[in-house]
């Protein structure tokens, strides 16, 4: 990319070591005006001190948003409707949270008439992928800027180095405060990379895990809790309704002093690596449990199988960073169009890592004849005779083929 080309950018800045050096990078070799955008999207972090560094750096236009309500209602709710989870264990923590920053990058570039944005992801990484994807599906023309794959400063060494000649201003943590791992946290998840994770027989710790208590620490007592559900999302616990961002945060509080949401993962990354990650979603967890006891009373067999068939494509469209791509929107609104009916209520227990569906019902949309199921009489409901046929006509073929081979 011609460096002189670039007039202003707009930087997902996180006030961190990398994006600091980041804004520097960009000042000093393309020469252009920098914009930040900081987002908001639960990752529990004070966020003003990057105001305060950016100011510091001389940029003029700073953005701080709270995206959290935005995250859950729009991206995380519509992917939960779908029961996504990839590869058998990853509920899709990080990439869900992607296109919504690709999303308000683009945004802010239109506002402040940037023709540039830039994120400090790695070549290694799925990021990189998610949010030029997005970008380019929201503004085909932006120009993207991604330093790590531009510059040689490869390491931590590297990049302290440019910080201090610079003069960078760093926060130092406490060395017993300070985290070796490669963490990324917003209200659905917070994950783990690196260090010895980085060898998948190591063991991790368990001074790592942020959110949740390990099982054997759980409370010996139960934990009881009642997700009312309209249209296939959550919108009230124990009958007290929220708000999504509301609701994902106290199932997170809940989940996580239960034990609940943990998971270690080799997973397979788009770019083709395998990579080894951990990860905590004690809310998401709950909310998937949930979520399938309410649609296996209310969604139509073969509707709720033809989803099940569907959710490991959908799940790879997000993962790879697909969100806004037309096959990923087509099966959005044939999901959302099967959770019309899946209102009601479901009852949890959580005990040490577990949750166990107790009950379930719909007052509206229940498919759950108990005049048909019942083991006792059934006055005439259901006529056994009719199963005769229905074995014959289906058993046709494999009697066909069985004559043939005898």
């Amino acid at each position: 990319m011609a460096q002189s080309a670039v007039k202003k950018v707009v930087l997902a800045y996180s006030g961190g070591l990398d994006t600091s050096v980041i804004l520097k990078w960009l000042q000093e070799e393309y020469g252009c005006e920098v914009v930040t955008f900081t987002a908001d999207i639960g990752q529990g972090e004070e966020l003003e001190p990057a105001r305060a560094k950016a100011e510091a750096a001389g940029v003029k236009e700073i953005y701080i948003d709270d995206l959290r309500e935005e995250f859950v209602r729009d991206f995380v709710y519509p992917m939960f409707r779908a029961n996504a989870v990839y590869e058998g264990e990853y509920l899709l923590g990080t990439s869900i949270a992607r296109p919504l920053i690709a999303k308000r990058l683009i945004e802010i570039a239109a506002e402040t008439g940037a023709d540039a944005i830039a994120h400090g992801a790695t070549g290694k990484g799925n990021d990189q992928v998610r949010f030029e994807l997005g970008a380019y599906a929201l503004n085909p023309e932006i120009k993207i800027i991604a330093p790590w794959r531009e510059w040689d400063l490869l390491s931590r060494e590297k990049l302290m180095a440019y910080a201090a000649k610079h003069g960078i201003g760093v926060e130092q943590k406490r060395e017993g405060n300070k985290s070796p791992y490669s963490m990324d946290a917003n209200l659905l998840h917070i994950s783990y990379e690196g260090y010895d994770l980085e060898d998948p027989w190591t063991q991790p710790g368990d001074a790592m895990w942020r959110w949740s208590v390990s099982p054997e620490q759980a409370p010996d007592q139960a934990t009881e809790i009642e997700l009312t559900f309209e249209r296939g999302d959550i919108t009230a616990i124990d009958g007290k309704a929220m708000s999504p961002a509301e609701v994902l945060a106290e199932l997170n509080r809940i989940g996580g002093a239960n034990g609940i949401g943990r998971a270690d993962i080799v997973e397979n990354r788009y770019v083709g690596m395998k990579s080894r990650g951990c990860y905590e979603t004690p809310g998401g967890t709950i909310m998937l449990k949930a979520h399938r006891a309410i649609e296996s009373l209310t969604l139509d067999r073969e509707a709720a199988h033809l989803k099940d068939e569907l959710m490991p494509r959908y799940a790879s469209l997000v993962y790879n960073g697909y969100w806004f791509a037309p096959e990923r929107r087509m099966l959005q609104a044939a999901i959302d169009e099967s959770q019309q009916v899946v209102n009601g209520v479901v009852r949890l227990k959580l005990y040490k890592g577990n949750v166990s569906v107790l009950g379930r019902r719909s007052e509206t949309n229940s498919l759950f004849d108990e005049s048909i199921a019942t083991f006792e009489e059934d006055a005439g409901a259901y006529d056994q005779t009719d199963a005769t046929g229905f074995i014959r006509l289906n058993s046709l073929r494999l009697r066909v083929a069985g004559r043939k081979r005898g």
